[in-house]
């Protein structure tokens, strides 16, 4: 009785065995080589997937998801012989299950040794400052040369990226040194351009500034003429209204000689041949109105005499306004 119950004890555990190793659930994204009796048989996608237990074995396991691998730093000789240190970052996918697991033993080192190769071909061939300003030509010769070398290994190379490119330290001091002058460069020539438009400013400033005031002047000059020629006119226009006698331009002309004098600056004045004239009609016509008073005088009868008359000066009615 006891062995017929670890007999049936034995055949359970089998069974349970063999359901387990029948039973193959895969994760999506994910691929797992079957291999029967050491030979490659068939590829298990994601999901639930039968096979034989006791014959049919599991090999491996393989991520189809992209991958990021980083690369310790690597030194590289350039063509002008410093060696700079490169770290490179590698995104790739497994596109074939069964390549990845027979054609290369081990794809992870194949890729880290293949493209340490291909850097140091590639760096070797240019100088420090073209590698150091040519990283996308750098990466894009890196996925090409890794592609097309892993493409039998069922893997295929997304992107290269380098991560940091590190010159020997002497060379980072000469290059801080060189950036350091252009920088100063780039200022003292920024500086000299900005006085230099500062004072182009500042002239074409002053240049409207005196073509603005000379045209002002010239302005002021022309409305004072033409104000100057009005009053002259509406003067003129006054007197030939007015009709004024020689008596009263004689007056007014006597009356003007005191302001031609006035000013320190007024040395020598010149008078006029006319203003004899116009003072011997001034001095006849004063001589006539002192004559004419005198007669009344002597007279006694009041002007009924038989002595001439004098014209008497004019009202201030008929004498002429001039403003």
């Amino acid at each position: 009785m006891d062995a017929i119950i670890i007999v049936l004890i034995i055949l359970v555990v089998l069974v349970v065995i063999a359901l387990v190793q029948t039973i193959q659930v895969i994760q999506q994204a994910s691929a797992a080589i079957v291999e029967r009796f050491g030979r490659y048989t068939r590829t298990l996608n994601a999901g639930l997937n039968i096979v034989v237990p006791f014959i049919d074995r599991i090999r491996n396991r393989i991520d189809l998801r992209e991958q990021v691998v980083p690369f310790p730093p690597q030194p590289v000789i350039t063509q002008d012989n410093l060696v700079v240190n490169i770290d490179t970052v590698i995104y790739y996918q497994v596109t074939d299950a069964r390549a990845a697991t027979y054609e290369v033993s081990n794809y992870i080192q194949a890729i880290e040794q293949l493209t340490v190769t291909t850097l140091r071909n590639i760096i070797g061939g240019m100088d420090l400052e073209r590698t150091l300003t040519s990283r996308e030509e750098i990466n894009a010769a890196l996925r090409g040369v890794l592609d097309e070398a892993t493409g039998k290994w069922g893997i295929r190379v997304n992107r290269v990226e380098l991560k940091a490119i590190e010159p020997p330290t002497s060379i980072q001091d000469s290059m801080e040194k060189q950036m350091r002058a252009d920088r100063d460069k780039r200022a003292a020539i920024l500086q000299a351009e900005g006085v230099r438009q500062s004072e182009i400013l500042q002239a074409e400033g002053a240049k409207q500034s005196e073509i603005l005031r000379a045209e002002g002047d010239a302005r002021a000059a022309a409305l004072r003429s033409e104000g100057e020629a009005q009053a002259i006119r509406t003067v003129f226009e006054a007197i030939h209204a007015g009709d004024a006698d020689q008596k009263l331009l004689s007056y007014q002309y006597v009356q003007m000689l005191p302001k031609i004098a006035q000013g320190e600056s007024n040395k020598l004045w010149i008078v006029p041949s006319e203003i004899g004239e116009a003072l011997k009609g001034l001095g006849g016509n004063l001589n006539r109105i002192t004559g004419a008073g005198d007669n009344d005088n002597g007279g006694g009868n009041g002007g009924q005499g038989g002595g001439p008359t004098l014209d008497k000066p004019p009202s201030p009615r008929e004498r002429p306004y001039i403003e």
